[in-house]
C-alpha cells in the first residue's frame, strides 16, 4: 500500500488574511501615536475617566511613599534596599500629578524650594512590622496592589496615560520582586 501525504490545506488563517489584520493594527497603533493623541490632551485627564485614574494614581503613589518612609523609620538599616525603591515611587507620585516632594525624609535634610519639603517628615502612621522581613513583605504587597489597580484602570483611560499607568504597574511588579527576592 503506499503511502500518499496528508493534505496540506491550512487549518488556521491563511498568511495574506493576518497580514491585512497587522496592517490595519499597525495603522490604529499609528494613529494612537499621532500629534493629536500627544501629552497635553491625554495626560492631563481629557475625560472624567482619566482624571479620576490619574488623581487615584497619585494618590496611591503619595500613600505608598509614606509606607516606605514609615518603614525605613523603623528599620533604617532597610535604607539601601528601601531607598532606590522610595525613590521611584516619589517619581510616579510626581507623574501622576501628586505633590510629593522630591528628597526622601529619612535624609532629614529638607529639599530647597519646594514648600512641602518644609514639613516634618510624616509620622510613621503606618503599622510598621517589628521584623525587617515583615515590614518588606507589607510593602511587596501593597506594590503588587497598586500595580493591579493600574492595570485595572488601563481600559478607562486614553493612550500616553494607559502607557503611564503601565510602566508604573510593571516598576511596582518589580519591586514587589525585588522586596521578597530573598525569601525563596
Amino acid at each position: 500500500m503506499p503511502f500518499t501525504p496528508p493534505s496540506r490545506t491550512p487549518s488556521g488563517p491563511r498568511r495574506r488574511s493576518l497580514l491585512a489584520g497587522a496592517a490595519g493594527a499597525g495603522a490604529a497603533l499609528l494613529a494612537g501615536c499621532s500629534p493629536s493623541d500627544s501629552s497635553s490632551a491625554t495626560t492631563n485627564g481629557s475625560s472624567p475617566a482619566a482624571a479620576r485614574a490619574r488623581a487615584r494614581a497619585a494618590r496611591d503613589s503619595e500613600r505608598l511613599a509614606e509606607r516606605y518612609e514609615a518603614v525605613l523609620a523603623a528599620h533604617p538599616a532597610l535604607s539601601g534596599r528601601l531607598s532606590p525603591l522610595l525613590a521611584e515611587v516619589v517619581l510616579h507620585a510626581e507623574a501622576f500629578g501628586g505633590g510629593r516632594r522630591t528628597a526622601p525624609s529619612t535624609s532629614m535634610t529638607p529639599s530647597t524650594g519646594a514648600s512641602a519639603s518644609a514639613s516634618p517628615p510624616p509620622s510613621p502612621s503606618p503599622e510598621v512590622p517589628v521584623s525587617e522581613k515583615d515590614a518588606r513583605t507589607e510593602l511587596a504587597a501593597a506594590e503588587r496592589e497598586m500595580a493591579d489597580r493600574c492595570t485595572k484602570a488601563l481600559v478607562d483611560v486614553p493612550g500616553e496615560l494607559a502607557r503611564l499607568l503601565a510602566s508604573v504597574a510593571a516598576a511596582g511588579a518589580g519591586h514587589a520582586f525585588l522586596l521578597t527576592e530573598d525569601e525563596k
